[in-house]
């Protein structure tokens, strides 16, 4: 089913026949199928639960909604080889959603085969985390699961990737195919792990692959792993642990954004939160490269404080600045100061730490590419930019001479 197509509808009901070959379970956990993306996978009475925050960090997390965020599942995949036509995934999908009457948006499940996105499935079932920022007390509505299903695949053995929806935690409950189902080849290239806010997680992107991280390490083949958190990229410990603690060869820590947000922060207390994150992935990744990304263009609070808001005047969602400039001068931050700050503090620990790097956002994305490719909602970016940004990033980091290669 190609995307656009209708929601399947459930978990096919046994005396319901979709194909001559019958399917064949094949194990989720202990078996061939490699979950990767995932800082670790939780085992549950019904399946598998990829995380992508440390078993530690969990019992830390501070509210609801970095524990929305950190329980969906942004750059997280299924990889196997096996010579199936037919596959199908049965999930149980959580959603964040304001009320337990608004419609369930549909996520799409995309699968890969030999590095080419060949179908996509959508599924609007699941259950409710229901929560808003007005309400911020969230709980959950149980829902059904769901049968996500690819068929019409070319015979013969080849290699699969089956990419989960990003603004979805998944939890995995079953695998079948009309074929044996073998381990996929060992990852041999880079293992780059990525942190950052919305930008990085996806937001409003339709689909995964959309996604900046996701395009990026598509086209310079190195495995991703994505701590993108939306709305957290605070330079928050529980998050550096995790990245301490989880298997890279690079790193990337976009940060930026979600501080002047929220107007988390004043620049004292940056300058030493930003060495702290740096110092806690240091303690496990001593070597590594290491990129620190200042923030992309975001007009409102180039040169103003935070925190952001919604325009009262308007009705579509447009991003603007409570903030002034004159608060930048009593200590605020604006995203012309977390970039100065940001360069100055890699400059001054590279001459110890030549592994260290810095990239200015704004070669990303900056003043010229938001007057040609505006963001909707004057914050996050919708499939456009984030294939801008990551075609530049994969050139930047990932080409010839990059930031991110030896």
């Amino acid at each position: 089913m190609t995307a656009g197509a209708a929601p399947s509808t459930g978990i096919r009901p046994a005396d319901v026949p979709l194909a001559d070959v019958p399917l064949a379970d094949v194990p989720l956990d202990g078996g061939p199928v490699e979950i990767r993306g995932a800082v670790r996978v939780e085992r549950t009475g019904r399946g598998v639960l990829p995380r992508r925050l440390g078993a530690a960090q969990w019992s830390q997390i501070p509210d609801d909604f970095m524990l929305a965020s950190v329980s969906q599942s942004a750059g997280v995949r299924l990889a196997f080889r096996t010579s199936a036509t037919t596959l199908e995934l049965d999930v149980l999908a959580t959603k964040m959603i304001e009320s337990e009457t608004a419609p369930m948006p549909a996520a799409l499940y995309e699968l890969v085969v030999d590095g080419e996105l060949v179908q996509t499935q959508q599924s609007s079932v699941g259950n409710r985390f229901v929560f808003t920022f007005e309400r911020p007390e969230a709980y959950v509505v149980p829902g059904e699961p769901d049968t996500v299903r690819f068929d019409g695949l070319a015979a013969g053995a080849k290699d699969v990737e089956l990419w989960l929806p990003y603004s979805d935690e998944v939890e995995l409950l079953a695998l079948r195919a009309d074929a044996p189902v073998d381990r996929p080849a060992p990852v041999t290239t880079v293992r780059w792990l990525h942190h950052g806010s919305s930008i990085s997680h996806g937001y409003v992107a339709t689909r995964t692959s959309r996604t900046w991280p996701v395009a990026a390490a598509r086209a310079s083949g190195v495995e991703l792993t994505s701590v993108a958190f939306s709305g957290n990229a605070l330079l928050d410990q529980l998050t550096a642990r995790t990245m301490r603690d989880a298997p890279a060869d690079v790193i990337s820590v976009k940060v930026g954004i979600n501080i002047v947000n929220g107007d988390m922060m004043r620049l004292r207390v940056f300058r030493t939160a930003v060495h702290g994150f740096i110092d806690t992935i240091r303690d496990g990744h001593p070597d590594a490269l290491l990129l620190m990304i200042s923030p992309v263009f975001c007009g409102p609070v180039e040169q103003s404080a935070g925190p952001t808001v919604q325009d009262p005047t308007r009705t579509d969602p447009w991003t603007i600045s409570a903030g002034t400039p004159e608060q930048v001068a009593e200590g605020k931050l604006s995203l012309s100061v977390i970039r100065t700050e940001l360069e100055r503090i890699v400059r001054e620990r590279s001459q110890t730490d030549p592994a260290l790097r810095y990239l200015d956002g704004l070669e990303l994305y900056g003043a010229a590419d938001n007057a040609r490719l505006p963001m909707p909602d004057n914050l996050h970016p919708a499939d456009d930019v984030q294939q801008l940004i990551g075609e530049r990033f994969a050139r930047i980091a990932f080409g010839p001479h990059g930031l991110l290669r030896d």
